[in-house]
């Protein structure tokens, strides 16, 4: 999908070069800003929000943030979630990966990419959580 991106970005910045060579402009000056700023999305951006996520698993909540630019900060009561399920596609099998979700009545969250031993501990840990407080 990127690749896609910068790709008709490319094609627009050949399409505008015309019309700023008559400014004096380098006809490949606009394309090649457009690549610097394509491979700064492609490789430092992933990055960033990578860098950016955190969990804790607490108690009484599951304290979930992230966010590249603006960080969004979501708190999900022990006592609210129903179950709790780990997903590992094609893709995040072959890095050794999943993701553990959190259902509740009003939706689902989801921690991505954690380790699949660190995956299954969570989801174990989580669920003998809610067990314990459904019992009390």
């Amino acid at each position: 999908m990127i690749a896609i991106n910068v790709g008709w970005a490319l094609l627009f910045s050949m399409l505008a070069s015309s019309a700023l060579e008559e400014t004096g402009v380098s006809r490949w000056l606009l394309p090649v800003v457009l690549l610097v700023l394509g491979a700064v999305a492609v490789v430092f951006i992933p990055e960033l929000r990578h860098r950016r996520w955190r969990y804790d698993i607490r108690d009484d909540e599951i304290d979930i943030r992230h966010g590249t630019f603006t960080v969004r900060r979501t708190l999900i009561p022990i006592r609210r979630i129903q179950h709790v399920d780990t997903e590992a596609g094609l893709i995040q099998s072959m890095f050794d990966v999943a993701a553990v979700k959190f259902h509740t009545a009003a939706g689902a969250s989801t921690i991505p990419a954690v380790d699949k031993g660190e995956a299954d501990a969570i989801r174990r840990r989580v669920s003998d959580m809610t067990r314990t407080r459904d019992d009390v």
